[in-house]
């Protein structure tokens, strides 16, 4: 059955949105709990301002829409509840100030100019806007498969190698032996809850995670096991 978002999308008459059909799904299952809330929501990538009116439409009236784009005539776009900034998402200077010019941020949905390197300087300087219980939804994570973006099947400096390494960083409170000496607990490690893959999307759940414990709960029995320790304690 059809989300909100679909129904949207193909009725839409208005300005044009550009989506890859799959991905109202997605937006659905990850973002529906910010519905008709105070939320803050910026997307990287404006084109003809048609997603940033869906957003408008989903979130409802208490939301703060806010568009991102390198096309200074997108800011002819805007409209109540819908801020356009102008500038270069792979320049990190914009984006520390964009950050620090419109505040604690909700969810970040980046679908601006897929290149490697505008995809990963704008989570790195975008991640700590997001508030705790926040989301990054990163999406067309095709191109890093794709030369004219940058990418490559397992080139390293792809988004998606990027978030291969980050898949271990959130796994880093384990390592033990030698491997603690490069291989340590960091920001990513305390602020990244899950991470959700799909096809050419990966969506962040943020917040503050706590270095991981086991507890043991009930009787033990007789049974003798014979295994290797998980605990290493």
């Amino acid at each position: 059955m059809p989300n909100k978002l679909e129904k949207y999308f193909y009725k839409n008459k208005g300005r044009q949105i550009y989506k890859w059909a799959h991905y109202f799904e997605i937006y659905d299952r990850h973002f529906k709990q910010y519905r008709r809330r105070p939320v803050t929501v910026v997307e990287f990538g404006v084109l003809h301002g048609g997603s940033l009116q869906m957003w408008k439409k989903y979130f409802g009236r208490r939301a703060r829409i806010i568009g991102v784009d390198f096309n200074p005539r997108c800011k002819e776009l805007e409209e109540k509840q819908i801020e356009i900034f102008i500038g270069d998402q792979a320049d990190r200077n914009f984006l520390r100030k964009l950050r620090k010019e419109i505040g604690p941020v909700d969810i970040v949905i980046d679908d601006g100019g897929h290149t490697m390197e505008q995809q990963i300087a704008t989570f790195e300087e975008m991640w700590p806007a997001l508030g705790n219980g926040g989301k990054y939804l990163i999406e067309d994570l095709h191109t890093s498969y794709w030369k004219l973006y940058g990418g490559g099947y397992q080139k390293r400096s792809t988004f998606i190698a990027f978030a291969k390494n980050l898949i271990d960083q959130l796994n880093a409170w384990h390592a033990r032996g030698t491997d603690k000496k490069r291989f340590k607990v960091d920001k990513y490690t305390k602020s990244i809850k899950a991470m959700h893959v799909y096809s050419s999307v990966i969506v962040f759940d943020k917040g503050v995670v706590v270095r991981p414990h086991d507890e043991k709960r009930g009787k033990e029995t007789d049974i003798e096991f014979s295994y290797l320790g998980f605990s290493d304690k």
